[in-house]
């Protein structure tokens, strides 16, 4: 079997796509059993699905920040502005993400990943400040614009309040991007920092891909006939015209997306949580899809729509290759339930189930 993988691994794109279809005919999926390949020198960096996207919507409003992906951290005691900086070479170096722009070659944006890379931090003298108004400025720094064209599409920022207290922002384009891989580049930070401010070195485990591999991946994989399969499956699922939810709104949606959301955190007791996950395991559910059908239950009540749709994000990283990597891998999937006012609510946790 490894034999055959390393032979498969040797081929062109173009070949290994040919072989796809063929075996596929036959019952084999080459993209199930095969690992994701490395790319090949000179071969046109094309976008995943999910980065055309955000590429299309760059192009749409590009001083827009509802795609940025920040995270903030409160750095208290002694800074090792030296070792700080170390981190992040090495992250740019680990990660082509971090390296890579986009451009259109002809109709088709493609990605342009630099062998190397300058990121230095932007260090911010504010002294003391005010809660609200350090606030303001993390979010005024959140908010900055990035072009996708030029790069850098990783900004840090380091906010100065005091000689051994630092707000250090990161803000990285969703283009490159998700919260997973925000997870992983916060915990190899704080790892090569450890190491660095001590004098040591720190080899981190070698990826076994990048992300432009599987991007080049995942084209093959659907051209190869797995987009013609989930569009018929999802199609049959969901239909051709997707309803809209008239919820009762005390106004109307704007003309215009301001994209000024907000966040409602809603802390459940630990009794309540207790007797949500004891039903949940009484009816063989998790407690998620116990909340799933409780939140449908909600919108058609409001609603009094039979058909309710929610959209729930998945990681999206089925692939062992994927999960210590950098990019955009998050999808949003579909979750449908058929209400009507006759339904108890245990068959109403059997479809979320």
């Amino acid at each position: 079997m490894q034999a055959l993988i390393e032979k498969v691994g040797s081929l062109s794109p173009q070949e290994r796509k040919a072989l796809a279809v063929l075996l596929k005919q036959q019952g084999v999926n080459l993209f199930e059993i095969a690992p994701v390949f490395k790319r090949q020198d000179g071969e046109p960096l094309r976008l995943s699905y999910a980065q055309e996207r955000q590429w299309f919507l760059w192009q749409l409003e590009p001083e827009s920040a509802a795609y940025h992906i920040p995270s903030v951290l409160r750095l208290r005691g002694r800074l090792d502005l030296d070792a700080l900086q170390r981190s992040f070479d090495s992250l740019v170096a680990r990660h082509e993400t971090l390296r890579t722009r986009f451009r259109l070659d002809g109709d088709e944006a493609r990605q342009e990943i630099a062998a190397s890379m300058a990121l230095p931090l932007d260090i911010v003298a504010l002294g003391p400040l005010k809660e609200g108004a350090l606030a303001r400025q993390v979010e005024t720094t959140i908010a900055r614009p990035f072009d996708l064209e030029r790069g850098p599409l990783l900004r840090v920022s380091l906010l100065r309040l005091a000689e051994d207290d630092h707000v250090l922002v990161l803000v990285q384009h969703h283009i490159v991007s998700d919260g997973w891989s925000m997870q992983v580049m916060v915990e190899e930070l704080v790892q090569l920092y450890a190491a660095y401010s001590r004098g040591l070195e720190l080899a981190l485990p070698a990826l076994p891909i990048q992300y432009a591999d599987y991007a080049l991946w995942q084209r093959s994989w659907m051209e190869a006939g797995e987009k013609e399969r989930q569009l018929a499956y999802w199609t049959g699922l969901l239909g051709g015209e997707q309803p809209v939810l008239e919820l009762p709104f005390d106004r109307p949606r704007p003309v215009r997306q301001s994209h000024r959301g907000a966040q409602f955190i809603l802390e459940l007791d630990i009794d309540l949580s207790q007797a949500l996950r004891r039903v949940a395991q009484q009816e063989g559910a998790t407690a998620f899809a116990l909340l799933l059908a409780s939140f449908q239950a909600l919108l058609y009540r409001y609603s009094g729509q039979a058909d309710i749709r929610v959209g729930v994000p998945i990681a999206n990283r089925n692939r062992v290759e994927t999960e210590r990597l950098i990019g955009f891998f998050v999808n949003t999937q579909v979750l449908k339930a058929d209400l009507d006012g006759r339904m108890g609510f245990d068959e109403l946790l059997a479809q979320a189930r």
